[in-house]
């Protein structure tokens, strides 16, 4: 899942004079001004972008999937009267919920 969206780190990048930054095994680099090595952006950088910003449209996504299949969950559970699609419902939003962490 995608935390960032890429307009978000381009606009940055260009404010700062960044210049070609790339997805890396979750970590964005970019080339800092007058510099020929690639950094990463700073942490402490993309939890402002995140905090100015909020959510991302992937993460928006995958919210409404797991309020969908909570709800529907939620109905399937007292339509059968049967807890198991409940749990079920729960398991796979807490595995959503689980990839929200940053690191």
């Amino acid at each position: 899942m995608k935390h960032f969206c890429d307009d978000w780190i381009q606009e940055w990048c260009d404010h700062n004079g960044w210049t070609d930054w790339f997805l890396e095994c979750r970590d964005y680099w970019a080339f800092p001004p007058h510099s020929v090595m690639p950094l990463p952006i700073p942490k402490e950088t993309l939890m402002e972008i995140k905090a100015e910003k909020g959510f991302s449209p992937e993460e928006k996504i995958w919210l409404s999937i797991s309020v969908a299949i909570s709800l529907t969950g939620g109905v399937f559970s007292y339509l059968l009267n049967c807890p198991m699609p409940l749990v079920l419902a729960f398991a796979f939003t807490a595995i959503i919920i689980a990839n929200f962490e940053l690191d």
